[in-house]
């Protein structure tokens, strides 16, 4: 008979089994706020309040915990693997602080954004403050982490122009969309995994797996978010069904369905989803049309072949509890969507 199952630690929202790894990567975590703040600090406090506006307010720190559990693959948390782990964290805040003001966003995790309590000017310049900083921190780690963060950087903007920009005439708009995805979403979590494990040692074969892995994972969250903001009942996901509707974005179940012939197209396409901003009514009725078309079921086999990928990564890695927590981690991304 088998004994109890061990004890879960949560470590930035993640269940760990090992209490070794656990303790690890916490410490890992709290190495890496502090750098945070040490980094962002400024002669003058202006800079140092507007960039710690963010890093107060809280998040997931996904990327960091990426980083930090490629590097129990190997290693271990190492100094440069901490460097690493805050250095792409700053990437990613420095991202949201310019995504506010193209959006012209009020609130970002549950505080104002930095362009609503001060203005855009402030906003686009503390952003640029922090990847300065994250520039200076990755140039501790030699010349290799500096050409892939500014081949990360690239690939970051890339995905914002072609977002912006639209899909071409005659180009699939699914094809676009999810191009848009890897490179602003899965580009920086790619480089999150690649630099834990580059950093702690693994094997080349390993640290190109941990970039694939993190590509991967890093676009199935977003699809997982996308199909949460037309499946989820109201409160279930902690997000308002339908927010990206009433956006007026275009999401992957969204386009599946609009690339079909079912019975709800000529409707969705009448009511403009995906092209312009909906009212509550109009929100109402889109949601019911696309929790019954094949766009939602498409996406959903869209997300499942990239957990089968990314499990297929996972198996090249070696085996042990890092191994099993990023599994963890990918189920968790894969079963949030119900």
């Amino acid at each position: 008979m088998s004994g109890p199952n061990p004890a879960l630690t949560q470590v930035a929202g993640l269940p760990i089994a090992d209490p070794d790894l656990a303790a690890a990567v916490s410490d890992g975590l709290d190495r890496v706020e502090d750098l945070l703040r040490r980094e962002v600090h400024s002669d003058y406090r202006f800079v140092t309040d507007t960039s710690l506006h963010l890093i107060e307010a809280g998040g997931k720190r996904f990327r960091p915990l990426l980083t930090l559990l490629a590097a129990q693959l190997a290693g271990g948390t190492s100094e440069d693997v901490v460097i690493a782990a805050t250095s792409v964290e700053l990437v990613h805040l420095a991202t949201l602080y310019h995504d506010d003001v193209m959006d012209e966003a009020v609130m970002r995790r549950g505080a104002d954004s930095a362009n609503a309590r001060w203005d855009n000017s402030v906003a686009i310049l503390t952003g640029d403050y922090l990847f300065a900083h994250a520039s200076r921190l990755v140039s501790q780690l030699g010349p290799d982490a500096v050409r892939i963060i500014a081949e990360t950087f690239a690939e970051l903007v890339t995905g914002q122009m072609r977002e912006t920009r639209g899909a071409r005439d005659g180009e699939d708009a699914v094809e676009h969309y999810l191009a848009v995805v890897a490179e602003k979403t899965g580009s920086l979590i790619a480089t999150s995994g690649r630099f834990g494990a580059m950093f702690a040692g693994a094997t080349p074969e390993q640290v190109a797996a941990m970039r694939r892995f993190g590509e991967i994972i890093g676009t199935a969250f977003q699809v997982s978010d996308d199909i949460i903001d037309i499946a989820s009942p109201s409160g279930d996901s902690g997000k308002t069904p339908g927010t990206d509707l009433r956006e007026g974005v275009a999401t992957l179940p969204v386009l599946y369905a609009l690339a079909g012939n079912g019975p709800e197209v000529p409707r969705l396409r009448e009511l403009g989803v995906g092209t312009r901003e909906l009212g509550d009514p109009e929100v109402g009725e889109a949601l019911e049309l696309l929790r019954g078309s094949r766009g939602l079921d498409e996406a959903r086999a869209a997300l499942d072949a990239r957990a089968d990928a990314a499990r297929a990564e996972l198996a090249t890695l070696p085996d042990g509890p890092a191994r099993r927590a990023l599994a963890a981690l990918l189920d968790y991304t894969i079963a949030r969507t119900g």
